[in-house]
C-alpha cells in the first residue's frame, strides 16, 4: 500500500466519523456512467453555513460527485450514503432531493427558453413561505431586476449565471451545489458573481462549489476537498491548500 493510498483511506475514515454530526455528509459513494467507474468511494462533509470547494483536474469526478449528490440519473449511484440534516438522500429521485432542499446549479445553467427572467423565477418557487420571494431576489440581484421582463436565454453569460443561482434560491434551498459558476465569464463578470457568492456565504447558506478557477474558489471557501481519479486525495481547510504549493501543483497544476 502506497503512502498516498494510506492518506486517502485515513481521510475517508475521518470524514465519515465527523460526518455523523455534519449538516451534510457523503459516505463512501460509488457511481458509474454505464460501465465507467467514475466516483470511487468519495466521502466528504459540510457543516452548516460552510462553503466547500470540490477541486481537481478535468476528469477527476467533481461534476459526477455533484450530480450523484443531486440524485440525477447520470451517474448512477451504486452504493454509499448521502445525508442532509440527519435524513437519508441516497435513495431519493432528483425531484425528491430538490424538495428536500438540495439545489444544483449546473454548468449549462438550463434557463428555460421563452420565459422571462421573472417567469423563470416564479416557476422555481415551490410554495409561499419557502424559498426567497422576488423582492428579496431582486435586492441581491439588481441586474435581474432591471431585466425581469427579458427572455432569460437572451441574457449575457454572466446574467444567465445570476439567474441560475437566483432560481435555486427561489426554491427551498438547504444545500446549494454550484458547478463551474465562473466558466466562460469575463474577469469583470467573475467579480460580480464572486460578490453574489460572498453575499450568499454571509447569509449562511451551505454550499459546495466545483470550479476550475481553484484560487478564486478557495478564497471563497472554508474548506476544500481534492478529487483525483474519482477518489479523495486531500481534505482540509482552504487555507491549508492555498498555503501548500506542493498540493496545488500536484493536483491542481497551479
Amino acid at each position: 500500500m502506497t503512502a498516498m493510498t494510506m492518506q486517502r483511506e485515513i481521510i475517508a475514515d475521518e470524514t465519515v466519523k465527523a460526518g455523523e454530526e455534519a449538516f451534510f455528509s457523503v459516505r463512501d459513494i460509488h457511481a458509474y456512467y454505464g460501465e465507467s467507474y467514475i466516483v470511487q468511494g468519495v466521502s466528504l462533509e459540510v457543516r452548516k453555513g460552510e462553503i466547500l470547494a470540490l477541486l481537481g483536474r478535468n476528469g477527476a469526478g467533481k461534476t459526477s460527485t455533484l450530480r450523484a449528490i443531486a440524485r440525477t440519473d447520470n451517474p448512477a449511484l451504486k452504493s454509499g450514503e448521502i445525508w442532509l440534516q440527519g435524513k437519508p438522500i441516497h435513495q431519493m429521485k432528483a425531484f425528491e432531493a430538490a424538495r428536500a432542499g438540495i439545489q444544483l446549479v449546473p454548468e449549462d445553467r438550463r434557463i428555460i427558453q421563452g420565459l422571462s427572467v421573472q417567469e423563470n423565477l416564479i416557476l422555481a418557487q415551490v410554495a409561499p413561505g419557502k424559498g426567497w420571494e422576488l423582492d428579496r431576489i431582486y435586492s441581491h440581484f439588481p441586474r435581474l431586476a432591471e431585466r425581469r421582463n427579458q427572455d432569460g436565454v437572451t441574457l449575457s453569460g454572466g446574467e444567465q449565471q445570476m439567474l441560475a443561482v437566483a432560481r435555486a434560491l427561489a426554491r427551498d434551498v438547504k444545500l446549494l451545489l454550484l458547478d463551474e459558476p465562473y466558466e466562460g465569464l469575463a474577469p469583470v463578470v467573475v467579480q460580480e458573481i464572486e460578490r453574489i457568492l460572498h453575499e450568499i456565504k454571509e447569509l449562511g447558506i451551505t454550499t459546495i462549489i466545483v470550479e476550475q478557477n481553484a484560487v478564486a474558489a478557495l478564497r471563497l471557501s472554508d474548506r476544500a476537498v481534492i478529487l483525483d481519479t474519482g477518489e479523495v486525495a486531500f481534505s482540509g481547510t482552504a487555507k491549508e491548500l492555498l498555503d501548500s504549493p506542493q498540493l496545488r501543483n500536484e493536483y491542481l497544476a497551479i
